[in-house]
């Protein structure tokens, strides 16, 4: 593994153990030229999937685009690291064990609205207006109210 500081080839894992959800491993690495310490997260893939994004565009799936979006869509909101991290491996794994080679990015972002649903509203509200490419303050009034009604009932 390449040391993130002085970029040398070589470095020795001091200590490892799985994270709290269980889905990956977690990696204490030295640098053997600089001695600087830093963190490796080590999880499985299960098979290359390719995202089909509008206008047929294809790109490879990136956890890392997941987590941001969500990251960003719940954002001080005061949900713990550990239930996302959860979502985002189970959505992972879904996406992964479907089947498929290629998954439209529309079905991927539905996931995602639903699992932020059942978390917290003001994250599915906020994830639902760039996904949904909310335009005016009224499109948030009618998604807002029928997150209520749903709450509601």
């Amino acid at each position: 593994m390449r040391c993130p500081f002085c970029a040398h080839d070589d470095s020795q894992v001091k200590d490892s153990r799985p994270t709290e959800d269980g889905t990956s491993i977690r990696r204490r690495r030295q640098c053997s030229s600089c001695g600087a310490r830093f963190t490796t997260f080590e999880r499985v893939q299960l098979r290359e999937v390719v995202v089909v994004k509008s206008g047929d565009r294809r790109e490879p799936f990136d956890r890392m685009k997941l987590e941001q979006s969500i990251a960003l869509a719940s954002r001080k909101r005061g949900i713990e690291q550990e239930r996302l991290d959860q979502l985002i491996s189970g959505i992972q794994r879904q996406v992964e064990t479907s089947g498929e080679a290629e998954v439209p990015s529309a079905h991927i972002g539905e996931l995602v609205m639903e699992g932020l649903r059942q978390i917290d509203s003001v994250a599915y509200i906020r994830f639902a207006s760039v996904y949904r490419d909310f335009s005016e303050a009224r499109d948030f009034e009618e998604f807002a109210s029928t997150v209520q009604q749903a709450a509601k009932e």
